[in-house]
């Protein structure tokens, strides 16, 4: 009886083990380091991308880092929000920073944009739960 026990004890632990793969914590959050919303700036302007709670990894990581880390994604004027069931894509409004970058240069057109981060794991999937910035909005003049 006890070894019946163990397994299955053994085995739900295994489970939960993986159903926490590419889950960030709740405290764990992407952000803007150096902009808020409303601010107006100047380009071209370095935007740096804060992460805390989850790490950063480049795209296509096969390792175990893969299920605690992703990569960055900013979407720029985006219309509505990405399908969060399917990879991101990869146009004028959703950046992807393959690389594990963590800060761009921007150079947008004067006007108003709005910016957000979105983390994707190693096949550009957003994690599940999605860890995404507020959206913001810049004034570039």
């Amino acid at each position: 009886m006890k070894k019946s026990l163990f397994s299955v004890l053994w085995l739900a632990s295994l489970t939960a083990a993986t159903g926490l793969a590419h889950s960030p914590g709740e405290d764990a959050r992407v952000y803007f380091k150096n902009l808020r919303d409303g601010q107006v700036i100047q380009v071209p302007y370095r935007v740096e991308f804060g992460i805390e709670g989850y790490g950063i990894v480049p795209a296509g990581t096969k390792d175990k880092r893969r299920h605690t880390a992703g990569h960055h994604h900013l979407l720029v004027d985006y219309p509505g929000t990405p399908n969060l069931e399917e990879p991101l894509p990869r146009n004028a409004h959703c950046l992807h920073f393959d690389n594990g970058e963590t800060e761009t240069v921007l150079s947008l057109p004067p006007g108003r944009h709005t910016l957000q981060l979105i983390l994707g794991d190693e096949d550009h999937e957003p994690t599940d739960p999605p860890l995404m910035s507020r959206k913001i909005t810049v004034l570039v003049r």
